[in-house]
């Protein structure tokens, strides 16, 4: 009822003047200002790389034509048939087309194309939705204080379960040095809600950033999304010409100081693990936006912040584990219907984490520059051993700063790889997935030679002594401080702080009640695990660490539990 009605009502701001940004605000503010000029801008460097080679230009188009044939045929919907004749008309003319006329119809395409990518910011809805929003969810959490938290100067709903962690100060410092780009894990779609809020409370700029345009058929996300910087990506979409548009749509925008985030995880991690395996095509076009400042000498530096979002509780879990367990689901890019897009399902999981002091921790790591060196805290890059160095020598040649495609793409593949290293050392293990590994732990071990998937049937059949359990817990969490304390991972307060009665008791809690079935519940004496497949999905973000956390008994189960991460 509520979906049905929020779909049929869009929402929309109030007739007023428009926002006059002042030389104070963060750089997003000005961004209306100059989006025809950016769009501009994408558009005419796509045509001229392409322009100048008629094969390329001709390829280009007939790229375009196949691919968006080939997607609306399928769809069958109305923007099918509102644009499918179009690119039936054009993939049989391409041939017969004269230079002029294949640089027109590029022009249109690529116009188009970058003008449903570009993004839009109304600081009105901004200033809006840093007062109201953590008010509203607050309410949504807790019912009784809804009219007390809208009311509230300073309301304190979501600061109980949302903690934001790191050298803020420094980052703080940095923005106004620089561009800040922000690359987080991806674990919910919920992740760039958490992540804006975690923004504010730590007194750092909005960002502008992708998301997939099939979250804007939400009428509550979409308003919010649309007027707050989010530039959409269709991901249905397979031309070529589409995915320069992305790339170099963000690359202008950090050519121009916009602070930005994206995910180089690509999609939301189905399997609960750490992302290991990152898409580098985002992580290039900020590379390279380093390099055309220099060339153009711009003296503005770019600067990654390696950022951890941390669940004890995923929204979407259930469905997310079961599309990677699918040999469907480990092909299919976009889910079009889960938990995110069922707003009952948002008022029962806010609801739920209500009791959860820490709900979510975002751990803001230490910053890096395009090339993988430390940030001093002036902006400086600094070598392993403190040396201070020019990040700009990176893209010299012969003492002068030049594009060169090739060199960047080897910079950008060792970017990924310390950034996918630094995501280990910036994880926040939380108590439902340090529980989750020692029940799944056990499962593996009273199932000598069973693959995965049959142990993942075993719903009911195997249960655990909960003070063995309680004791099993109590030495996994030793091993994990020792590991914090060589810097591999970090924990919650609540994994250091609570007894292991207490940590088992929270998670089974926490599962108990949101997801459609529980992960493990405890009957008598016993802990019985309910859903295998649930308790895999929370502690998969300790696979990297199994090994190390295993004693001789359970090394041969943790060496099994490693080996689901061998492609991640």
């Amino acid at each position: 009822m509520l979906k049905r009605f929020l779909s049929e009502r869009p929402l929309r701001l109030p007739h007023i003047r428009p926002y006059v940004p002042r030389p104070s605000d963060p750089s997003i503010f000005w961004f209306n200002s100059e989006r025809d000029d950016i769009v501009s801008d994408v558009v005419n460097r796509i045509c001229a790389a392409h322009e100048s080679d008629r094969a390329r230009l001709e390829l280009a188009l007939n790229d375009a034509a196949f691919h968006e044939i080939r997607r609306l045929e399928k769809q069958r919907d109305e923007e099918a048939r509102d644009h499918l004749g179009y690119w039936r008309s054009m993939i049989r003319r391409v041939g017969k087309m004269d230079d002029t006329e294949q640089r027109r119809v590029l022009h249109t395409i690529v116009t188009n194309m970058a003008r449903d990518v570009a993004g839009n910011f109304d600081p009105r809805v901004y200033r809006f939705a840093r007062r109201a929003v953590p008010r509203l969810i607050g309410g949504v959490m807790e019912p009784r204080r809804l009219t007390q938290d809208l009311m509230a100067p300073s309301p304190e709903a979501l600061g109980r379960v949302l903690k934001a962690q790191g050298d803020l100060e420094h980052l703080r410092d940095l923005q106004s040095r620089g561009s800040l780009v922000f690359v987080p894990t991806h674990s919910s779609n919920l992740d760039s809600i958490v992540l804006a809020q975690a923004l504010e409370i730590s007194g750092l700029p909005p960002v502008i950033y992708g998301a997939g345009k099939n979250l804007f058929t939400n009428p509550i996300i979409s308003f919010f999304m649309h007027n707050l910087g989010a530039y959409r990506v269709d991901r249905r979409i397979r031309v070529g010409l589409y995915k320069e548009v992305l790339k170099l749509y963000s690359q202008v925008m950090i050519e121009r100081g916009y602070h930005s985030l994206f995910f180089p995880g690509g999609t939301r991690s189905r399997s609960g693990m750490i992302e290991g395996h990152l898409k580098l095509g985002l992580l290039g076009s900020a590379v390279e936006a380093f390099t055309t400042n220099r060339v153009r000498r711009i003296d503005r530096p770019v600067w990654f912040v390696p950022t951890t979002i941390n669940y004890a509780l995923v929204l979407e879990a259930e469905t997310l584990v079961h599309d990677w367990l699918t040999e469907e689901g480990q092909a299919r890019y976009i889910i079009e219907d889960d938990e995110f897009s069922q707003i009952d399902r948002w008022f029962a999981f806010f609801r739920k984490v209500v009791g959860m002091r820490g709900a979510c921790i975002i751990r803001f790591g230490d910053p890096i520059d395009p090339f993988g060196n430390a940030v001093g805290g002036g902006g400086e890059s600094m070598t392993p051993t403190g040396r201070v160095i020019d990040a700009g020598g990176y893209v010299e040649h012969r003492g002068k700063p030049v594009v060169d495609p090739t060199r960047d793409a080897a910079y950008t593949r060792e970017l990924g790889e310390v950034l996918a290293q630094r995501y280990e050392t910036e994880t926040v293990l939380m108590s439902t997935q340090v529980v989750a590994h020692v029940l799944f732990r056990g499962l593996v071990r009273a199932t000598p030679g069973m693959d995965l998937f049959a142990r993942l049937r075993l719903r009911g059949e195997i249960s655990f002594d909960r003070e063995a359990v309680c004791q099993e817990l109590g030495v996994l969490r030793d091993r994990i401080l020792a590991l914090e304390e060589r810097g591999r991972v970090l924990s919650s307060d609540i994994v250091k702080e609570d007894d292991p009665a207490e940590l088992l008791e929270r998670a089974l809690s926490f599962w108990n009640g949101y997801h459609d079935s529980t992960a493990a519940s405890l009957e008598g004496d016993r802990v019985v695990l309910r859903d295998p497949s649930l308790l895999l999905y929370y502690q998969n973000r300790l696979v990297p660490f199994a090994e190390e956390l295993a004693d001789s008994e359970q090394l041969e189960a943790a060496c099994e539990i490693a080996n689901l991460g061998a492609h991640r």
